[in-house]
């Protein structure tokens, strides 16, 4: 008997965000949706007239996140410890897990199990109420910029690790324009708040220059 494999573009990988309604952070998502839905990626990650930065950035790391859940939910099944056996983007991207708490001396592990402590740090930094803040009346603290650039950076990996080593199946479940309009939607958008150093960028430069011929 063969065991034939689904790709579920509904799985998620880790336990999807939202946002209250009727909350200022559940208008700012609608209105990313609406823009992003207009097909102009670069209108769709610019900062709306009169909004908060840190809102904005706040809004679009949850909603980026339960993207990049889903893209890597799907291929989990093919993204094992030994088909995997470490966190890379090439030969010359390999990536060491360290979080400065629990884990202080980078470590060398298995590319899942990378994507297990990355996302499960990334879930509890948006659950924290002193970063992530869901009222209005709390403020942001000093270093959320920075604390989200390190968010992004690391999920910028997850990226790199999909295209170098998964890309093959990604194009046999005919699911490359999806993942494609993803990363590009998640390109501009750091690029547009400079989220994201270039040289964190160069395992995927070759990818970024053929998708970011056209304007959108």
């Amino acid at each position: 008997m063969f065991n034939i494999k689904i790709f579920d573009k509904n799985k998620t990988f880790k336990p999807k965000k939202g946002f209250s309604k009727g909350t200022k952070r559940h208008d700012l998502h609608r209105h990313a949706k609406a823009t992003l839905g207009s097909g102009n990626l670069r209108l769709a990650v610019a900062l709306p007239e009169r909004e908060d930065l840190n809102e904005w950035l706040a809004v679009n790391t949850v909603d980026f996140f339960n993207q990049i859940n889903l893209l890597y939910g799907s291929i989990t099944e093919f993204c094992t410890p030994k088909t995997c056996e470490v966190m890379s983007a090439g030969p010359k991207y390999e990536y060491l897990w360290a979080d400065g708490e629990s884990v202080k001396k980078p470590i060398k592990v298995s590319a899942p199990e990378y994507v297990e402590y990355l996302m499960t740090w990334v879930q509890n930094i948006l659950d924290d109420e002193t970063i992530f803040p869901s009222r209005v009346d709390v403020q942001f603290p000093k270093n959320f910029q920075t604390i989200v650039k390190n968010i992004f950076k690391r999920l910028f990996r997850v990226y790199g690790h999909i295209y170098y080593s998964h890309f093959p199946k990604i194009v046999s479940l005919g699911e490359e324009a999806h993942l494609n309009t993803c990363f590009k939607h998640f390109y501009f958008f750091i690029v547009e708040f400079n989220l994201v150093d270039k040289k964190e960028m160069l395992p995927l430069q070759d990818l970024i220059d053929n998708l970011t011929k056209t304007n959108n």
